[in-house]
């Protein structure tokens, strides 16, 4: 049997999963246009940081303040932000800063709270043995600064608007609802209370629901996404001074980065991720195989997106590999929390009907994970890829087409975002 070879466990010794398929089989790998790009060296990481986008240097702008924060992205991105960390605190001491003046906080929105060692994995030990790291808390101590033009106030954490430069580090990628993550997302909903992240995953429903025929939101859907304009109002609400965002190859390796005023800088990084993350289409495969890596701990949330739209009017399956050894991460807005009980908008995919099934493989069970899909007789929870092989071969024979998204969860269609227009 041919072998297919599948970047995994992004935080956790990334390596490489062999899984073999039939001879019979016609497959054919659909990789994101970059997916081979190089990683950028530390120098290039130097120069980009201290040349920042519509902004002057931070070494300016940080000159005479009192308190500087340093937000950054949780475990459900792969941004490696231990690779910036050393060019951000090099222009800090540049402008006299001390490090008693520093502190970081992760931008977890309303997932679950992380612990010292995955603090370790994003950010390195050093960081950790000279600067205090706090998890946000989206359920109390924020403050209230202000109202956008889409109706959510905006509660930020109080730690966050009481220091006086705010510097913030993510990533750029497809996301099924902004239709790229990155930019001012590290704000809202990183930063923000439990109600303005409740008001603003409400817009996109109270949106279509005005407007049933003309889709605003979806994987690559960027340029007139009210979700989008909501979090750039949020951002300039917050003062948040300069952002840092990633664009990432298949192994999650940075490959191009994209730091300055909050604005311009997701504006610059969005325009280049657009063609960087573009997938081939792929349309009509009896089966698509669906691999996580980036953001393998909310694979069913996010990594199914792209997968759907690959399967054809006339049926196939999907095979969604999300080999996540934490889990799927807690939401406690979107999760389960009991048999009977969730978050205020716990959220399912469901099953479209031209997918005939949707095996999710993965070599760590995760029961309580599986709440983030509908209860199905077409979905199937297997735990050894012989088990999901298995199953495909009772449903094809040979000559069956195949298709293989390497990175699902931050691929995307050009077709995605022309049915939307």
């Amino acid at each position: 049997m041919p072998l297919i070879r599948l970047p995994q466990l992004a935080w956790h010794g990334t390596k490489e999963l062999e899984l073999p398929l039939p001879d019979s089989w016609q497959v054919e790998f659909y990789n994101m246009a970059g997916f081979d790009r190089p990683a950028m060296k530390p120098d290039e990481f130097k120069v980009i940081i201290a040349n920042l986008i519509g902004s002057p240097p931070i070494r300016e702008l940080a000159r005479g303040k009192n308190e500087v924060v340093i937000i950054f992205d949780d475990m459900t991105r792969v941004t490696r932000v231990a690779e910036l960390v050393p060019f951000i605190l090099e222009e800090l001491a540049e402008a006299g800063v001390r490090d008693n003046r520093i502190q970081f906080i992760c931008a977890v929105g309303t997932h679950m709270a992380w612990d010292r060692l995955s603090f370790v994995n994003k950010l390195g030990e050093a960081t950790l043995a000279r600067f205090p790291v706090y998890n946000h808390n989206p359920f109390d101590n924020c403050t209230y600064v202000g109202t956008t033009s889409y109706g959510t106030d905006v509660y930020i954490n109080a730690e966050v608007m009481k220091c006086d430069l705010k510097i913030a580090v993510g990533s750029v990628v497809p996301h099924p609802n902004t239709g790229f993550g990155g930019g001012g997302k590290i704000i809202l909903p990183g930063v923000c209370s439990v109600e303005t992240i409740e008001h603003f995953h409400r817009l996109e429903a109270e949106f279509k629901q005005k407007d049933p025929g003309k889709p605003i939101s979806g994987m690559g859907v960027f340029d007139d996404n009210p979700l989008r304009l909501d979090i750039e109002e949020a951002t300039a609400l917050a003062g948040l001074d300069v952002k840092i965002d990633c664009l990432v190859n298949t192994w999650g390796e940075t490959v191009a980065i994209f730091a300055g005023a909050p604005k311009p800088t997701w504006a610059a990084a969005v325009s280049e991720a657009k063609a960087h993350y573009l997938t081939p289409e792929a349309k009509g495969e009896g089966i698509v195989i669906a691999n996580t890596f980036a953001k393998a701990n909310e694979a069913i949330l996010v990594g199914l997106n792209t997968a759907f739209s690959a399967v054809g009017d006339n049926g196939g399956d999907i095979v969604l590999i999300a080999n996540a050894p934490g889990g799927q991460v807690t939401h406690y807005l979107l999760g389960d929390f009991g048999k009977t009980t969730g978050g205020k908008l716990k959220s399912l995919a469901r099953v479209p009907k031209n997918v005939n099934h949707v095996i999710i493989y993965t070599e760590y069970p995760d029961i309580a994970g599986r709440g983030n899909i509908e209860e199905s007789d077409k979905v199937l929870f297997v735990h050894s890829w012989d088990d999901a092989l298995q199953a495909l071969q009772q449903f094809h024979r040979a000559g069956t087409k195949v298709a293989v998204l390497p990175n699902a969860e931050i691929q995307y269609f050009l077709s995605q975002v022309e049915e939307r227009k």
